[in-house]
Order: structure tokens, then C-alpha cells, then sequence
């Protein structure tokens, strides 16, 4: 007579088959899921290309301490495509109203450069250079290139940078008849991105030297603060250059009807405030 086992054994098989099973089929969700997370959090691949943008409305457009928009607004945009190996080429745009000014762009500047950027190896020292030209469609007879380059180094919140911008012999220099055939500008910058906060500090100076010189040899500097809100911007600064009154009076300009202007000599260097509104995408 076969033996058969008592009805609590039989259901206790029965039910630790069924924990086995849905352990396994648990064990295999788990995996699956484990796989499809993993999947998700990989990172994106570095496109080739990326192109970025902004635009911009100013209070003035100050260049190197100088106005090139006669103290009055002007609205800007640039672009730049980049290839991930950190070759990129750019274009930069600003409108200029030339009025009574001593400076004469023809209302519009357009910069047209290109460069490669890249870290110096476990230094913490990022390289720029590249070859800039200026533009002036309104007033050709100013355009001119220079060869740049820069070091950027960050210390915690604080970033610094060094650079020089050289302008070769070329036209601008032989038209104008400058007394040097080449310029030459160096400059220095900080900034301190305030913890925990959009905020950024900024300070700039800057030294020309050479046929770019506006009545001498000449220091510019700008000191601001940034606040970033989701795509723009906001910046207000003071901007201003070395040269005084007496240097306006010693050596004044010629303004847009032709006159020597010691008065708009001095107004397009004096020190004035700038604020600006950027959106970038």
C-alpha cells in the first residue's frame, strides 16, 4: 500500500514552490530594471558639434574703456559653433550710433573669429587663441585683425585669466598713418561666483599700447556684478579708461563735422556706468 503524505506537507511543497518561482520571477525584474537604469543614467555622447548663442541690449557699447555707440544703447547678438575637440569659429555683432562722437564705426561692427581652446593637461590651466577680425561695413577703412590668446584658471569660486591680443602690421595702420605700425593689448580679469547663489563678481583691466591708442597709451578697467536667472543675464558695471580731461585737451580729437573736440575726445573715455540684459541659448 503506497504511502501518502499528510495534507499540511503536500500544501507546504506547494507553497515553498511558489515562493521559489516568485523569488525568481522577482530576481529577474530586479535585474531587467537594474539594466534599463543603468541604461537611462549613461551619459549622452558628446555631440560633435555645438552651437550656442546670445543677445543683447546695453546701456552703451564700451570697447577697451572707449564708447563705440556715442554713450548711447546698443543691442547685440553672437554665435558660435564648436567641435568637441575644442576648435570653434564665432560671429559678434553690435549696432553703434556715431552722432557728434570722436569715434566713427559706421554704426555697425560685426566680429568674425576662430580659434581652439583646451585644457593643459592636469593643470587646471585652459588655453585660447585664435586669429580675430573686426569688421565695419560702414566705415571699412577700420577694419583691422589681431592674434589672441589666453590663460583661464579656476580656484574654487574664483576664476582668473590672462591674455594678449596682438595686431600685426597691416592697412588699418598704413591708411591712418599711426605713429606705431602694430598694437599690442594685454589684460587681466577675476571673477567670484558667489556660493550658493547666481550671482558672479567681475573685474577687468587692461592696458593698449601701440596704433590703436586712443589720444596715448592708455589703461582701461571695468568692475560689475552679474546675476543669472534662467537664460539672462543681468549686469551692471563700471567702466572707464586713465585718461583724464587734460589728456583730452592736450590731444583732442576730430568729431563727425571735422572739428577738433576736446569735450567728446573726453566723453567717449570718461568712466560711466553700463548695465546690460543678455538671454543665451
Amino acid at each position: 500500500m503506497r504511502r501518502t503524505e499528510p495534507e499540511f506537507i503536500k500544501n507546504g511543497k506547494g507553497l515553498l514552490m511558489k515562493i521559489k518561482f516568485a523569488c525568481a520571477a522577482a530576481a529577474i525584474a530586479v535585474a531587467f530594471a537594474s539594466n534599463v537604469a543603468f541604461a537611462d543614467d549613461a551619459p549622452a555622447p558628446t555631440p560633435e558639434f555645438t552651437v550656442t548663442g546670445s543677445a543683447a541690449f546695453v546701456s552703451q557699447y564700451r570697447f577697451r574703456g572707449i564708447s563705440q555707440s556715442d554713450n548711447k544703447p546698443a543691442v547685440q547678438a553672437s554665435v558660435t559653433v564648436s567641435d568637441k575637440s575644442g576648435f570653434y569659429v564665432s560671429a559678434w555683432g553690435s549696432s553703434a550710433t556715431a552722432g557728434n562722437s570722436t569715434v566713427n564705426i559706421g554704426g555697425t561692427e560685426i566680429d568674425v573669429y576662430g580659434g581652439y581652446t583646451h585644457a593643459l593637461g592636469k593643470s587646471g590651466v585652459t588655453f585660447d587663441g585664435g586669429l580675430y577680425g573686426y569688421l565695419y561695413p560702414g566705415a571699412s577703412t577700420g577694419d583691422y585683425f589681431e592674434l589672441y590668446g589666453s590663460l583661464t584658471k579656476a580656484y574654487g569660486p574664483i576664476t582668473a585669466k590672462a591674455g594678449l591680443n596682438w595686431a600685426p602690421k597691416q592697412n588699418y595702420f598704413t591708411y591712418y598713418n599711426t605713429a606705431t605700425k602694430y598694437n599690442m593689448y594685454e589684460y587681466f580679469e577675476l571673477g567670484y561666483s558667489v556660493p550658493k547663489l547666481p550671482i558672479t563678481l567681475h573685474g577687468h583691466i587692461g592696458h593698449t599700447g601701440g596704433g590703436l591708442n586712443y589720444v596715448k597709451e592708455y589703461m582701461d578697467y571695468s568692475v560689475g556684478v552679474s546675476y543669472k536667472w534662467k537664460a539672462l543675464t543681468f549686469d551692471i558695471s563700471a567702466v572707464g579708461t586713465n585718461i583724464g580731461q587734460q589728456d583730452a585737451y592736450n590731444a583732442p580729437l576730430f568729431n563727425q563735422a571735422g572739428v577738433l573736440d576736446p569735450v567728446q575726445t573726453r566723453r567717449a573715455a570718461k568712466s560711466v556706468a553700463v548695465a546690460s540684459i543678455t538671454a543665451s541659448f
